[in-house]
């Protein structure tokens, strides 16, 4: 582990000296091994960041990499599709999430590379860093953030930091 790592803690996570609180999985933390589509569990490891969302009508770039989601940007989070844990655009025939929400839950997110790029059907999608409903409200699976919290961190990481979920 390096300062640059966001470390899921019991007290939330660590990051370049500092601790976030943060909200995870309705299903808590779980070996990646069992982790399933729907399950609602945060999968514990180690996991890439690989790319970061932002909605462009809603706030500033966040980083010159960030990419702006568009009004038909959608997120596949069907097994049966080929191109399943993928961003995919409407109209999609498969089950999806569409990542141009009217909460403000995506208007920033960063993809993690869980079960990602090469992903295997049922184990799981989208486990994002994103904005949470309120402190303590718990997610999907992803980790989720104050939104002053979240805009640091963007802000801070690279393509190396890395999200580390201990089990």
């Amino acid at each position: 582990m390096t300062p640059q790592d966001l470390v899921v803690t019991p007290a939330g996570v660590r990051f370049l000296g500092r601790r976030f609180p943060c909200s995870i999985g309705r299903g808590g933390i779980i070996a990646a091994a069992a982790k399933r589509e729907g399950d609602g569990a945060t999968p514990a490891g180690v996991h890439r960041i690989v790319g970061m969302l932002y909605r462009p009508d809603r706030m500033a770039r966040p980083t010159d990499w960030a990419l702006p989601i568009g009004p038909s940007d959608l997120w596949s989070d069907d097994s049966r599709d080929t191109d399943y844990n993928q961003m995919v655009r409407a109209p999609h025939p498969f089950s999806h999430e569409r990542l141009r929400r009217a909460d403000p839950l995506y208007d920033l997110v960063v993809l993690t590379g869980w079960n990602w790029p090469e992903a295997v059907p049922g184990r799981g999608s989208a486990i994002f860093l994103h904005r949470w409903r309120r402190p303590g409200y718990p997610t999907a699976g992803c980790v989720a953030f104050a939104p002053a919290d979240l805009l640091w961190i963007a802000q801070r990481i690279t393509y190396q930091t890395r999200l580390i979920v201990p089990h």
